[in-house]
């Protein structure tokens, strides 16, 4: 039987899935390398989470909480990446009393960190658009089922309850595109959900400031929306500047898109979990 390095891969040794694209198992290869300046950046929702019809019931799987605790201990960079609001995401990660979990909300305008909050102030046409959004929806009768989601620093409208979800999420872009114009707000689209939120922050950015940040050997991204394609450029980005990368794809019938640009695809949040739980064990051997 060979010994680790003379005839197996990294992630055979490690006992994890091969990525199936060069580049990601050279980003794989890296962090089991150098596991104490590995970066693991996370999405929350159809990542660590399931997606459920009711966003304030959401949790993280236990199985993901467990591993992010222990690689909380083990990696250099452990950071949950989301459009919610920070501390919602901490508590719903379990990661609230973590204080080595980094979690940017509203695509990287808010950060928690050990206990921290900072979060720049909201711009005057959100508040605008939350006074008019229901005017909107009933002038163009939204269909039954419809809700709105306030996020305090975000709007989003969500058609999952509805009897046609994506049928009723394209009826609603344009409405929705010609509130955000107006009020100077970007129209962040998803899975059965259209979101109004300040401009100028995107989990591309929030991956590259972090980067910027905390000097990373290598980094792992994994995420399952369209939200989250700017954070699979972004990876793009510091691959092309030498710092290895995995793109990971929390796979869904809803997004194929996403699946396509990454590295390696799991099954959904249990997928992510079990990645992550392997991970935890590589980085402890």
């Amino acid at each position: 039987m060979p010994k680790p390095g003379e005839g197996e891969s990294a992630e055979a040794v490690a006992g994890l899935p091969a990525p199936r694209t060069a580049e990601g198992r050279a980003g794989l290869a890296a962090l089991l390398a150098a596991p104490r300046r590995s970066m693991i950046a996370l999405d929350f929702d159809g990542t660590l989470a399931p997606i459920i019809e009711d966003p304030d019931a959401a949790r993280a799987l236990p199985a993901a909480t467990a591993a992010l605790l222990r690689l909380a201990d083990l990696a250099g960079t452990v950071a949950i990446i989301t459009g919610r609001p920070a501390a919602d995401a901490a508590a719903f990660a379990g990661v609230a009393a973590v204080p080595e979990v980094i979690v940017l909300g509203h695509y990287g305008m808010q950060r928690r960190e050990r206990g921290e909050l900072t979060n720049p102030a909201p711009p005057p046409g959100l508040a605008t658009a939350r006074a008019e959004l229901p005017a909107v929806l009933a002038t163009i009768a939204a269909a039954p089922g419809t809700f709105v989601e306030d996020k305090g620093e975000a709007l989003a409208v969500h058609t999952r309850r509805t009897q046609a979800p994506q049928a009723e999420l394209d009826r609603l872009r344009g409405p929705l595109t010609e509130l955000a114009d107006r009020t100077g707000l970007a129209l962040e689209p998803g899975r059965y959900v259209l979101e109004l939120r300040p401009p100028g922050a995107d989990k591309g950015q929030a991956i590259m400031t972090l980067a910027a940040e905390r000097e990373p050997a290598a980094i792992l991204f994994c995420g399952d929306d369209l939200g989250d394609e700017p954070g699979f450029d972004a990876v793009r980005e510091l691959r092309s500047d030498g710092i290895p990368g995995l793109l990971v794809c929390s796979g869904s019938t809803e997004v194929p898109v996403l699946a396509a640009a990454a590295d390696l695809v799991v099954d959904g949040p249990a997928g992510v979990a079990e990645l992550l739980t392997g991970l935890a064990a590589a980085f402890a051997r």
